[in-house]
Order: structure tokens, then C-alpha cells, then sequence
């Protein structure tokens, strides 16, 4: 039996290198896609490269989202059985500043995948629409949101996502393609990208445990979240792609918490008590050190969203019924699994300033 061949956009973030890993593990061949640039990005895939010269199942490949022809080129080129397309600009917060480029890579780059695949006359291949709970913007007297829900973006990023969800429906019951959109809730891991706020708060409160850092400057702490780990929930994007029928699914735990929560959580397992006062803007964050009072979190406004999204929670149930979905991670472990890894790293750099 021949092995299966998979393509993945966005193969350097966080979801692509746990998803490469997961699909190598189930003896795929998995294809890559990578910009070109001056400088490498690949550190999340790094252990998973093998010069092409030796036997391996894992290649690379150049080519952009923004570029229909390379596109159209790189699949026809591999044929591949399954199309994973998780490349986006994914910050939700930068989408407020690059609107544009959010749109051409996140909402168009999916219809130059999706044109290719039709215009190919590929109607066998599979393909898997990386979306996001950020369609949904508004609860609408809503404690949880499902398949059926409605949407309401409230930021560039979740525009773009919601024309790629649209989209690739659209192209599933007009040419038949087997497409599916998989609105993954907010999914974390060690891998996670410095600039989001899971991140941002592990790193700071491990460099800060061995005085590496003074402050930390945040935005909305009541946020809620619904946060699951990144590595359950690239499984289910595979799963998705194995069921009889293309359908659409929600990932998520089905419980929330607040970024305030996350963030006690972390230090708790840091054996840093952490405690609050004000409120809004003046609100701060502080821990005593030797008997005294020192700030280590502080609000900058510069942070919060023009538009904000203050809750977001998911329903499992169809996810669980269809996909069997068992999240191995809990809350807690996922916050531990994070603290683990940027401690180690928080380690590591001390260790190379002495």
C-alpha cells in the first residue's frame, strides 16, 4: 500500500509542525509549504528535516499564498491525497494593522488553494480549512457556540477567516469536493508564537522567576477563552479528514477562563503568588519579594483590540460523537506544559550569560 501524501500550508507555526509530526508518525509523506526570505523560520519543523538527498518523507517546498501560479504549480507537482491549509496571517491584533494582507493571505490565499484543486480536476484529494472560533465575535445570550451558531466577526482577521469558511463551502456543494472546515477555540503549546498572550505570559513569569524580566505590559484580562492544546487538536484535523462525509466541526474543551486566570495559574506552578489591585487601566499585578511589594504586571491600552471579543466557549458535542474527541491535555496541563518548556529556555539563556 502506497503511503499516503499530504500538503500543508503554513507548516512553521505552531499547528503545522505538530501536524507534520503527527501525519510522519502515521507513515504520510508530508509536503511543506515555506516563503522565501532572507532569514530562516523554521525552527518549529528543524528536527524534522532530513536532507533530500537521504530517504526521508518529509520535503519542503517555496511557494506563497499570495501566488495563485505556485500554488497551482506545488499541487500539481505532489498530487497529494490530503491539503492542509493552515497558512494565515494569524494575529488577531496585527489584522487591525495589516487588514489588507490579512485578507490576501487568510480569505484569498484559501480560494487559490480551493481554484487549484477544481481547475486540477483533483476531486479525490481531501482538503481541511484551518478556521476559528474568531467568526463567532458575539454571544448572543449564547453560554456555548456550535456548528449552527451564528457569526459575527469583529476584526479583520475574523473577516478574512469567515469568507475562507464560506468559501470552502461553497466549493463543496457546487463541485463536490471533499472540504471541511475545522473552527478550532484558541489552542496553545509551548510552540506557540512569542506575540500571543499564552506566550507572552509563560516566557515573561519563567525569565522573571530567574530575574530576567521586570514587568509585563497586558491588555483585557477578563477575556474569556476557551483554551485547548495545540497537539489534540491537530489530531482532530486529521480526523476530520478521515470521515465518510465532508462536514464542518467545532474543536474546543466547552470550558473558559479568563486571561487573569491563565496568568495565576502559570505563577502558581512557578510557586509566585501573584495579587491584584485597581481596576481597568490602573490595574496592576504584584508579587512580594523579600517582604516587598513589587509590580510585575501592568495594563497598556495599546493592547486591547479596537473592537473586543470578551467571551468565547465551544461546544464538544458533535466533535465528540463523530471524531471521538478526548482531549489529552486539561487546562492545567496545557499552562503546566507551557511553563515547563519557556522555564527550560529561561534556563538555558541564563546559563549562557554566566
Amino acid at each position: 500500500m502506497k503511503n499516503k501524501i499530504a500538503l500543508i500550508t503554513g507548516i512553521t507555526g505552531q499547528d503545522g509542525s505538530y501536524l507534520a509530526e503527527l501525519l510522519l508518525k502515521k507513515k504520510y509523506k508530508v509536503h511543506g509549504i515555506i516563503r522565501k526570505s532572507s532569514s530562516f523560520n523554521t525552527k518549529r519543523i528543524d528536527h524534522l528535516y532530513i536532507d533530500p538527498h537521504n530517504k526521508t518523507n518529509f520535503f519542503l517546498h517555496y511557494g506563497d499564498l499570495t501566488d495563485s501560479n505556485s500554488i497551482y504549480n506545488l499541487i500539481y507537482k505532489i498530487k497529494p491525497n490530503e491539503i492542509y491549509n493552515l497558512g494565515a496571517q494569524s494575529h488577531v491584533g496585527v489584522s487591525f494593522e495589516n487588514p489588507e494582507y490579512t485578507a490576501e493571505v487568510s480569505g484569498i490565499g484559501t480560494l487559490r488553494v480551493l481554484e487549484a484543486i477544481r481547475f486540477l480536476k483533483m476531486k479525490n484529494v481531501r482538503f481541511y480549512q484551518a478556521s476559528t472560533s474568531e467568526l463567532f465575535g458575539e454571544k448572543y445570550n449564547q453560554k456555548t457556540f456550535n456548528e449552527q451558531s451564528k457569526f459575527h466577526p469583529k476584526s479583520p482577521y475574523g473577516v478574512a477567516k469567515l469568507y475562507s469558511y464560506w468559501i470552502t463551502s461553497v466549493y463543496r456543494e457546487a463541485y463536490g469536493l471533499f472540504a471541511c472546515n475545522g473552527i478550532l477555540f484558541n489552542h496553545e503549546s509551548p510552540r506557540r508564537g512569542e506575540t500571543f498572550v499564552t506566550r507572552k505570559i509563560t516566557r515573561f513569569l519563567t525569565r522573571r522567576k530567574l530575574g530576567l524580566n521586570e514587568k509585563l505590559y497586558l491588555g483585557n484580562l477578563n477575556a474569556k477563552r476557551d483554551w485547548g492544546h495545540a497537539k489534540d487538536y491537530v489530531e482532530m484535523q486529521w480526523r476530520i479528514l478521515q470521515q465518510r462525509k465532508p462536514e464542518d466541526y467545532v474543536i474546543a474543551t466547552g470550558e473558559t477562563h479568563t486571561v487573569r486566570e491563565f496568568i495565576n495559574a502559570a505563577g502558581k506552578l512557578l510557586n509566585m503568588k501573584i495579587y491584584w489591585s485597581g481596576k481597568g487601566l490602573k490595574e496592576t499585578g504584584y508579587i512580594y519579594e523579600d517582604s516587598r511589594k513589587k509590580i510585575i504586571i501592568k495594563i497598556d491600552k495599546k493592547y486591547f483590540r479596537p473592537n473586543e471579543v470578551d467571551y468565547l466557549r465551544g461546544s464538544t458535542k458533535k466533535a465528540q460523537k463523530k471524531l471521538n474527541f478526548k482531549p489529552k491535555y486539561s487546562f492545567l496541563g496545557l499552562v503546566k506544559d507551557m511553563v515547563n518548556k519557556d522555564l527550560f529556555l529561561a534556563q538555558e539563556e541564563l546559563d549562557k550569560k554566566y
